[in-house]
C-alpha cells in the first residue's frame, strides 16, 4: 500500500468535507443534539406518579395514607377530587396516572381489625408506566400494612414476629438504578453509526454520479488505497465525536466510565472500522447517494438504535429478531460499552465481542475489496 496514494485520497476527501457544510453538519451537529435529546429526554424511570384521590372516609388515618402516599418520591397527589367518577375525566384527559379511592368506613375496618378498602385505577396507555405505577404502590401498601400489623400485635400483646425471609438487596454494577447511566454510554454507538456509516455511504456513490470514478479507475490506484483514503477523514471525525460523547456524558450527567479508557478507545475504533467499511459496502453497491443514504438509515442506525439491546431488551423480542440481533454490530459494541461503564471488567471478559467486532470488520473488508475488484479497480 502507497501511503502518498492514500494521503492524496483522504486530502480530496477532506477539502469535500470543508466544502459541503450538510456533511459537517451531520458528522458534528447532529451527535450533540443525539447526545442531549437522549440524555435529558429518554428515560425509562418512573417517578411522581400523577394521582388523584378522592376520599369518601376523610379521617385523619386516611389523611394521614394520602400525605405518605404524596411524601414518596415515586407518587405525587394532583389533585383531591369529590366523587369517584372525576378520577375518570382526570385519567381520560392524561392529567393523571393512577387514581385512588378510599372508601367510607375505611378507618373504622381498620381499627377494628378488618381489611380496609382501596380502588386503585390506572392509566394503561402506556404500559410501561402504568405497570410499574402498579408495582410501586403495591411495595407502598404492603409497607403499610406490616405498620398496621406490627400494631395490631402491639394491641394483643404479641411479642414483634420476624417475617420467615427477609431480603438483603443490593444492586450492583447501577446502584441508583438510573437509566442515563446505560443510555449514555448506548448513544455512542449510535454516534458512531451515523458519522462512520451514513456519511461514508455517500462517498463512492457521489464519485459515480459525478463521473470522476472512471477517471479514478485510470490511475495507478489500488482498492485498499482508495478506501483507506475515502475512510480516513470520517474516521477521525468519528474519534473526536466519541471522545466529546465520552466528556459531555460525564459533565452533564455524572456517567463516569469505571474501568479502562483505553480499552474504551480500541474498541470504538474496531466498531468505527465496522461502521466505516458497512458504508462503503452500501456506497460502492448502490451508487446512487439518494438510495445509499435511504439503504444506510435501514442497514445501520436503525438497527443500532431497535435491534442492539440498547433501548429494548432483546430477551423480550420474539426469536427471529432475538436471532437477527447478532448480526447487528452495535449489539457487541453497546455490550462492552456497558462492562466498561457499569460493570468495570476488562478485556478478560469482554473479549468475545471484541473478536466478534473484528471478525466483521475483516469480513466486511474483505467484501469490499472483492466488490471494488470487480468494478475495476
Amino acid at each position: 500500500m502507497n501511503l502518498k496514494r492514500v494521503q492524496a485520497i483522504a486530502r480530496k476527501e477532506f477539502y469535500h468535507l470543508i466544502r459541503d457544510f450538510r456533511s459537517l453538519y451531520l458528522a458534528f451537529i447532529i451527535p450533540l443534539l443525539l447526545i442531549f435529546l437522549f440524555g435529558y429526554a429518554l428515560s425509562l424511570d418512573v417517578e411522581d406518579v400523577k394521582t388523584v384521590v378522592v376520599d369518601h372516609d376523610k379521617t385523619a388515618l386516611s389523611r394521614d395514607f394520602i400525605n405518605r402516599l404524596d411524601a414518596s418520591v415515586y407518587f405525587k397527589v394532583i389533585g383531591r377530587l369529590s366523587k369517584a367518577s372525576d378520577i375518570a375525566d382526570a385519567l381520560d384527559h392524561g392529567r393523571a396516572t393512577m387514581g385512588l379511592v378510599i372508601a367510607p368506613g375505611w378507618t373504622a375496618d381498620i381499627l377494628s381489625d378488618h381489611a380496609g378498602s382501596l380502588q386503585l385505577l390506572f392509566d394503561g396507555s402506556d404500559p410501561n408506566t402504568g405497570g410499574i405505577s402498579r408495582s410501586y404502590i403495591t411495595a407502598f401498601i404492603e409497607k403499610y400494612n406490616q405498620e398496621r400489623r406490627m400494631e395490631f400485635l402491639n394491641r394483643q400483646g404479641r411479642e414483634k414476629i420476624r417475617p420467615p425471609v427477609e431480603g438483603n438487596i443490593r444492586v450492583w454494577f447501577n446502584e441508583d438504578l438510573q437509566s442515563r447511566n446505560f443510555i449514555v454510554p448506548g448513544i455512542i454507538a449510535i454516534i458512531i453509526m451515523i458519522v462512520g456509516a451514513m456519511l461514508t455511504s455517500l462517498v463512492i456513490a457521489r464519485e459515480y454520479e459525478n463521473g470522476t470514478m472512471e477517471t479514478i479507475k485510470s490511475l495507478p490506484l489500488r482498492a485498499p488505497e482508495f478506501l483507506a483514503g475515502k475512510a480516513i477523514p470520517y474516521f477521525f471525525i468519528a474519534l473526536v465525536d466519541v471522545l466529546v460523547a465520552i466528556l459531555m456524558g460525564q459533565l452533564l450527567f455524572g456517567v463516569v466510565m469505571k474501568s479502562s479508557f483505553w480499552l474504551m478507545i480500541l474498541a470504538s475504533c474496531i466498531y468505527l472500522g465496522v461502521a466505516l467499511s458497512l458504508g462503503l459496502l452500501i456506497s460502492v453497491l448502490t451508487k446512487s447517494q439518494l438510495v445509499a443514504n435511504q439503504l444506510a438509515i435501514l442497514l445501520t442506525y436503525l438497527p443500532s438504535l431497535l435491534l442492539s439491546d440498547f433501548v429494548f431488551p432483546v430477551v423480550n423480542m420474539p426469536k427471529p429478531l432475538q436471532i437477527a440481533t447478532r448480526i447487528v454490530p452495535a449489539t457487541y459494541f453497546i455490550d462492552i460499552l456497558n462492562g466498561l461503564y457499569l460493570r468495570n471488567i476488562g478485556l478478560a471478559y469482554l473479549w468475545p465481542s471484541y473478536l466478534v467486532l473484528v471478525i466483521m470488520l475483516a469480513l466486511l473488508s474483505t467484501l469490499n475489496l472483492m466488490v471494488l475488484k470487480k468494478e475495476g479497480l
